[in-house]
């Protein structure tokens, strides 16, 4: 395995959430960071983690559902200032390059920290995937992750809306574009024939999970 700051971070947060009009007295509060760690020497997803985070806002039943996040379970998260800085300590997080899929996340760190006077975790090197994707597929508009996962014929492991599952899946989206931009690069400078051959040698299937991270909780 590389150096921990050659590897990228894939992050995707769950936050609090309400159905129509966010109550009065109630915030959007991160409940969940997912956590995917992408190899990008030998192009494998290695490890991932859900850090639950403990709000100060209520978890709806609306949230519940989206998520499966119930309030007793998050009623045992930590701060998100102790999650902080175990992304930092644990993660290095500071000096790696991250990615999410599009700038929601970021934003909502960003936010977040800022107003609870929290070290924001992260290093400014962040690719947004949805964007990248769209770009590297000549889309006309960004599209969701699981319209992503679609357009690759890839399954969506997992539980859509759990922090670690969609961060795993994004990883993937992740992988395939380096695979894709690989196989762009060998073409221009070697023929389409002979880059296939050569990209044939990068195994997609080093990219598929059979069991999903959260249920492995």
């Amino acid at each position: 395995m590389s150096n921990q700051s050659d590897n990228i971070l894939v992050i995707d947060i769950e936050a609090t959430c309400w159905e129509s009009k966010i109550p009065e007295g109630q915030k959007n509060e991160i409940i969940e960071i997912g956590i995917c760690v992408l190899d990008t020497t030998t192009y494998q997803r290695v490890t991932t983690d859900s850090l639950i985070v403990k709000p100060v806002s209520e978890i709806s039943e609306f949230c519940t559902g989206l998520t499966t996040l119930t309030p007793a379970y998050v009623e045992q998260g930590i701060s998100l200032k102790e999650a902080c800085e175990r992304l930092q300590t644990q993660y290095l997080s500071k000096q790696c390059t991250w990615a999410s899929y599009g700038a929601y996340d970021r934003k909502q760190f960003k936010r977040e920290c800022r107003e609870k006077g929290i070290d924001y975790p992260f290093s400014e090197e962040h690719i947004n995937v949805k964007q990248l994707f769209a770009n590297t597929l000549h889309l006309k508009k960004p599209v969701g992750m699981a319209s992503a996962l679609k357009k690759l014929d890839f399954p969506l492991e997992g539980t859509h809306h759990r922090g670690v599952d969609d961060a795993w899946n994004i990883a993937n989206i992740r992988c395939t574009i380096i695979w894709q931009t690989l196989r762009n690069f060998l073409g221009h400078h070697f023929g389409k024939k002979h880059a296939a051959r050569r990209s044939q040698k990068i195994d997609r299937n080093r990219f598929t999970r059979r069991t999903s991270p959260s249920l492995q909780q």
